[in-house]
């Protein structure tokens, strides 16, 4: 359910480890050409694009590029934490690699944090054969814990054709393959009710303080700025994200996610201020602090979406996969429902990413077959012409996906090649970046109550950090 990353080349030693980043002009460029390929593909719909790959999107597709075993007789579970239209859509993936193989797969529904969830699971001797584990965080875990199984040949071929080498590199521990990052997430996006900016003559950001002109011109109009799933802590990391990102830049957001500065920092008090410049304004949030507490991810979206001219809100802040609950709406994507790159809050906008790996937790010819396929364009076809997901797979083709602003997204994330980089709260122990009710959810969960206590917010996230971090 989760996503992250920011665009940043990395460079690969002779030992094929990921070595030092580039310089920050370079990342800003990047960056800007990232974030311009957006800018210039997140509108309406029903626009022409150029290349034959933008057409007639859609379809899926059940194309056989990866030859599969007979599995008749074999059953497999795999866990995810995927709910709603989500997990029926990955639903759908699961029954074309039954149709081709034979084999039986069942799908877990899993619960954040998914780590605790396998471990119960693991205790009581019923493991999922696969999980999709949110955070390069997670994967590690099951490494350390001896729980995953690293990828067999045929699956590290299929990863190898067809995903950068920054995308297998997330998904290696030790020098050994064991993720493969079926589902990517674009997680610098901004998505908006057109009536709503219609109405109030506002018009799409480009930087932070643009941004707060727009919102103050929504509220104008009477209807509230933004809607803020704030029940579940991770969106509020993903606020923080993005604004950190780019207002300190890559060197300090790497330097974070490793704890390596404290949040304590005065670049954490920045983003922090920079923030409470929304959260903490009257009516600029759907509900107020305690509504935004009790709103999840889904309904954050619809409300933005439902009601007519009078929504409960004119803008979501979240990723592409926003889609998939506007898709339960009467609003069309790219029509009612249009969508901005996060503003540049600093020298450049953010662009962060993240994604969802497939991990062999029970190993067997069946568990490294499901793996291959979903290693493979035939898997991503399918998924993407269902809408409301992402491949970092480059050989998914554009027109698979189902409409302009879709395809423009995968084109942006293809197109970065190994420029990106995963969230920060996915990149730390999941006791302080992925828990709910703990660490970094519950401390912006408490700041967008009270987003006044900027001191205080920052003393808790430094105290769960270096418990988390053992630093």
């Amino acid at each position: 359910m989760r996503r992250t990353g920011r665009i940043i080349r990395k460079r690969r030693s002779p030992d094929n480890h990921v070595t030092t980043p580039r310089s920050r002009p370079a990342v800003r460029a990047a960056a800007a050409l990232a974030a311009g390929a957006l800018a210039l593909s997140l509108t309406a719909c029903g626009g022409g694009d150029d290349g034959d790959d933008d057409k007639g999107g859609g379809t899926g597709g059940t194309e056989n590029t990866v030859t599969l075993p007979e599995l008749d007789g074999a059953s497999l579970e795999v866990a995810a934490v995927w709910t709603g239209a989500e997990q029926a859509n990955f639903k759908k993936v699961l029954a074309e690699f039954e149709k081709r193989t034979g084999a039986k797969v069942t799908f877990v529904p899993a619960q954040d944090p998914i780590i605790n969830f396998l471990g119960s699971k693991i205790a009581g001797g019923a493991p999922p054969d696969v999980a999709m584990l949110p955070q390069p965080g997670a994967v590690r875990q099951a490494v350390e814990k001896n729980w995953a199984k690293p990828l067999g040949a045929k699956a590290r071929a299929e990863l190898a054709e067809n995903y950068s080498p920054g995308w297998q590199d997330i998904g290696t521990v030790d020098g050994k393959q064991y993720g493969v990052y079926y589902k990517a997430a674009n997680k610098s996006l901004i998505w908006y009710n057109a009536q709503v900016f219609e109405n109030a003559g506002a018009s799409e950001p480009k930087t932070w303080d643009e941004l707060l002109t727009a919102a103050q011109t929504v509220y104008d109009s009477g209807v509230t700025p933004f809607s803020v799933g704030g029940a579940e802590g991770w969106t509020l990391t993903d606020w923080f994200e993005n604004v950190y990102l780019s207002q300190a830049g890559p060197e300090k957001y790497d330097q974070l996610a490793r704890h390596e500065i404290k949040w304590t920092d005065p670049s954490v008090t920045e983003a922090l201020a920079t923030l409470a410049e929304i959260w903490g304004k009257k009516d600029y949030v759907a509900g107020g602090a305690s509504g935004a507490l009790q709103t999840d991810f889904p309904a954050s979206v619809t409300q933005t979406f439902t009601g007519g001219d009078q929504p409960k809100a004119g803008m979501v802040y979240e990723g592409d996969f926003v889609q998939v609950n506007i898709g339960e709406t009467e609003a069309e994507v790219g029509t009612d429902a249009k969508v901005f790159p996060f503003p540049a809050v600093g020298d450049a906008p953010p662009v962060v990413s993240g994604g969802d790996a497939a991990v062999i937790l029970e190993d067997s010819e069946a568990a490294q077959a499901l793996v291959t396929f979903l290693a493979s364009p035939d898997a991503a076809r399918i998924h993407a012409g269902l809408g409301g997901y992402l491949s970092p797979n480059r050989n998914v083709p554009a027109s698979a996906y189902p409409n302009d602003v879709q395809r423009k997204m995968a084109k942006a994330l293809i197109d970065a090649g190994d420029d990106f980089r995963f969230d920060m709260s996915d990149q730390a122990p999941q006791a302080f970046g992925g828990t709910p009710g703990k660490g970094e959810w519950k401390a912006l969960q408490d700041f967008l109550k009270n987003p006044r206590d900027i001191a205080g917010t920052q003393a808790r996230l430094e105290a769960d950090a270096a418990a988390a971090y053992g630093n």
